[in-house]
């Protein structure tokens, strides 16, 4: 049995030590992506969107831009990088998962952590059974099981039963091999697309 209160405080110490040092040695990475983001298309640099964290709580969630400024916020992602909606440097950024990287300010602050389930809509939550709201016990993630178990090549139920047994399986030797897994495969490229998004799901523009 987890002693929960010892691997929160271990988690979020470990999440502070990890997005404080990323963030000190990346900072001139994060600067000419946001510099670049400015000079290749109108708009921010940042897209900020409300998001539910841990208990359902909403957080304003950051990542780079990607898309053009005209694109539903709330519309599908992406299926392929030949969507109109991505900028040239929004690409690039999904192809390598570096629009992502701005979470690591979420994680130093406390709003997330750095494995447990992605962050969805805070609309999503009604539809979610008892089983798969497990995944609001616990801070959401910039990476999880079901991100190194197939990422947008699985369906949303899939993702959902993942996070499930991330809550019911939870340690700090886990979290290190999600980790592990998640370099490896973004380094290979792997899972950037959604595959297997219904035409409802695309449709609704439900993110899985």
């Amino acid at each position: 049995m987890v002693n929960m209160n010892l691997f929160s405080t271990l988690k979020r110490g470990f999440d502070i030590l990890i997005s404080l040092s990323a963030l000190l040695l990346l900072w001139p990475i994060l600067a000419g992506i946001a510099l670049a983001i400015r000079l290749g298309s109108k708009g921010p640099a940042l897209f900020r969107q409300e998001r539910a964290g841990k208990d359902g709580k909403p957080f304003v969630f950051y990542k780079f831009r990607s898309m053009k400024t005209d694109a539903d916020p709330f519309g599908p992602s992406p299926m392929s990088g030949r969507d109109q909606r991505l900028t040239k440097i929004g690409r690039v950024l999904r192809e390598y998962s570096l629009d992502e990287l701005p979470q690591l300010f979420n994680i130093l602050k406390g709003d997330m952590s750095l494995v447990g389930p992605r962050p969805l809509y805070l609309s999503q939550i009604p539809e979610w059974s008892e089983r798969q709201k497990k995944r609001l016990l616990v801070k959401p993630g910039l990476t999880g099981l079901a991100q190194i178990s197939g990422r947008a090549e699985i369906t949303r139920e899939e993702k959902l039963e993942l996070d499930a047994q991330y809550v019911e399986t939870a340690s700090l030797l886990a979290d290190a091999k999600i980790i592990l897994t998640t370099i490896i495969q973004v380094l290979a490229r792997r899972g950037i697309y959604e595959k297997k998004c219904s035409q409802e799901e695309y449709t609704r523009g439900v993110r899985p």
